[in-house]
């Protein structure tokens, strides 16, 4: 699952960086145009955080603020929630099954 996740946020990220153009499309619609490869380096580096087994719970909390901050950009200018929704779900479940202590500490088993 951390790899299923892990290519897709880092292609998604990758396709920004290089700016291919239905990745360009979505950004001009939010007018970040500008922000394009900033934000696929941003993305690349959390979701390799969130990948690497030191630094995952730091990355959690950052693909997922990263993820949030889509869903309300998109919220903000009248789009689908659905695009950014879809990796933080898959994100949050592979947490889940990484460490569930993170979200029910570490007392509780799961």
């Amino acid at each position: 699952m951390t790899l299923l996740v892990t290519l897709m946020v880092g292609i998604n990220g990758l396709m920004k960086v290089i700016q291919l153009p239905w990745s360009v499309e979505g950004m001009i619609k939010l007018n970040l145009l500008n922000a394009t490869t900033p934000l696929g380096v941003i993305e690349i580096i959390y979701i390799i955080l969130f990948a690497y087994p030191k630094t995952m719970r730091i990355g959690f909390i950052l693909i997922s603020c990263y993820f949030a901050g889509a869903m309300a950009t998109e919220l903000s200018h009248d789009g689908s929630m659905i695009n950014p929704a879809i990796p933080l779900i898959l994100i949050w479940i592979t947490m889940l099954l990484r460490d569930p202590s993170f979200f029910f500490g570490s007392n509780n088993k799961f």
